[in-house]
């Protein structure tokens, strides 16, 4: 583990070598390690401190109203994440955190992170662009099940992870995960998606979905 690392992450990105010293060097942090299968973080439980995930890959599951738990995402090191909930007015965690791949946590005191801010700008310019990305994704997902029928759902999602000058989207959800993302059963789905690879608009291999029209996808929306 190379805790240098953290400076390739958006939060503490663009920093000189001078600044990454001086913050390294003055800031309130501890590192644990934790096995894959393990539960770090519960759904609701106080958010005290800046985490960044060093190493491994973390499951990010949220417990709908309707009590079903669904896979958001999958997170993989090096990144920060539910930054924005530790200055919140409730400072709650937003989701359940699970080790995918073991990881090594490194965990900034709130109090600390705070006294850096104040003196080093750009960390603060950072942190409100990192909380805007964060409100996005969840914007996103609002987006997602704004539209009602699933095959227009299964679209935007493709389009919205889909990267400028690419053609295929790696899915971060298998079929019964994105199923619960989207609040859909996992046959009406796969029917759906059988359509579109049917009907020439996608191809679909090893957890990658290739685009062979975007433009005909679009009309579908």
């Amino acid at each position: 583990m190379d805790i240098t690392d953290i400076f390739k992450i958006p939060l503490f990105r663009n920093f000189t070598q001078k600044m990454q010293e001086d913050f390294l060097e003055n800031l309130e942090y501890t590192i644990e390690n934790h096995s894959k299968g393990k539960t770090i973080i519960h759904q609701g439980s106080p958010c005290q401190a800046i985490h960044v995930l060093l190493e491994g890959k973390l499951n990010v599951d949220v417990v709908d109203v309707s009590g079903v738990e669904v896979r958001v995402e999958v997170i993989q090191a090096p990144r920060t994440f539910a930054t924005p909930h530790v200055f919140s007015e409730k400072n709650l965690f937003p989701a359940t955190f699970s080790v995918e791949e073991d990881v090594v946590l490194m965990k900034i005191a709130k109090e600390s992170f705070f006294k850096m801010m104040h003196s080093m700008p750009l960390l603060l310019h950072n942190f409100l662009c990192v909380s805007t990305s964060c409100n996005k994704c969840t914007m996103t997902r609002l987006r997602v099940l704004s539209f009602r029928g699933i095959r227009s759902r299964y679209i935007y999602y493709l389009l919205d992870h889909l990267k400028e000058g690419q053609d295929t989207v790696d899915m971060e959800h298998n079929q019964v995960q994105l199923a619960e993302y989207f609040g859909v059963t996992r046959p009406a789905l796969s029917k759906e998606i059988g359509k579109l690879v049917d009907s020439g608009f996608i191809s679909i291999s090893r957890g990658k979905v290739k685009i062979l029209n975007k433009q005909a996808l679009i009309s579908l929306l």
